[in-house]
């Protein structure tokens, strides 16, 4: 049940944060975003794993867009408070690092999978985001952007799936569980 819940929270954290974007507002995302992290921290058994992923999901996020759109790749609507990274983005990366642990777990052993699926579903999502909600903006070609995305996301999808385990591992060993590799 909190699988389903962490999904449904998830999501709506994404539509808040890309919807809000597209009318010109950061507040939504950050906003649910904040209320996802209070409801994981509430539910997890794993609160201090979920903070290290989304606290290295954040740090990709903002490395990466930063070099996404400081290369001229993509713009965003609603882009305070920074000029590269807004905040409602960086907000979805961190609720993603929140998700990467009670959503991700059949990536957690998989990482070439993770980063297929990464390649795959991140640029989709940018690109449901721009054509659905007008919240990025990608410079023509488009492909650039799109391929730039893929090769970011194919990093950062087993980078966090890979970091779940260890956490995972570790978690389970401090606890006298068994320890699969």
């Amino acid at each position: 049940m909190i699988f389903w819940l962490t999904l449904l929270a998830y999501q709506t954290t994404w539509f808040a944060a890309v919807i809000g974007a597209g009318r010109g507002l950061g507040w939504p995302g950050a906003t649910c975003a904040g209320l996802f992290t209070l409801w994981r921290l509430a539910v997890s058994p794993q609160r201090a794993l979920e903070l290290r992923l989304a606290l290295a999901a954040l740090a990709l996020g903002l490395l990466l867009e930063t070099l996404w759109v400081c290369g001229g790749l993509l713009s965003y609507r609603a882009a305070w408070p920074w000029l590269a990274a807004p905040g409602w983005i960086l907000a979805l990366w961190w609720a993603f690092g929140l998700s990467t642990a009670p959503l991700l777990g059949h990536l957690h052993r998989r990482l070439p999978l993770a980063a297929v699926l990464g390649a795959v579903g991140g640029p989709l999502a940018y690109l449901g985001a721009a054509r659905g909600w007008h919240a990025v903006q990608f410079a023509q070609p488009h492909w650039h952007g799109l391929l730039a995305l893929a090769a970011g996301w194919a990093v950062a999808m087993p980078l966090l799936a890979w970091l779940a385990r260890r956490g995972l591992q570790a978690r389970n060993a401090m606890q006298g569980g068994v320890v699969c590799s």
